[in-house]
């Protein structure tokens, strides 16, 4: 349960803006039927390329639910992993996106 503000309502207050789950995505790659292998040199060479020609912006990489995959879906954690690893220092900062089927990603 969240922390409750003085005065009642609960914290965070759900449809307050977000600049970055808000924004129009200046570019997006798309990882659907991708092995995990080729997702993450994909998103690798597409966050390198896109901060380079794109500073400060946000791009949209798209896994899908996985819903495709046997088992678990493989591509979030992908992404996520490749997020976290030397590509990072690209990002200024990421999400899941709305339908959480990819993630918002501000370049640096």
């Amino acid at each position: 349960m969240g922390k409750r503000r003085k005065g009642g309502g609960a914290f965070p207050a759900f449809g307050a803006p977000d600049p970055l789950l808000d924004a129009t995505p200046g570019a997006t790659l798309d990882l659907h039927g991708d092995t995990a292998l080729d997702a993450e040199r994909r998103v690798a060479d597409f966050l390198g390329t896109q901060a380079r020609i794109r500073p400060g912006q946000v791009v949209h990489v798209v896994t899908g639910k996985g819903r495709g995959s046997r088992g678990r879906p493989v591509l979030p954690g992908v992404v996520r992993r490749v997020l976290s690893g030397d590509v990072g220092r690209f990002v200024a900062q990421w999400d899941k996106d709305l339908d959480e089927a990819g993630f918002m990603i501000r370049l640096k």
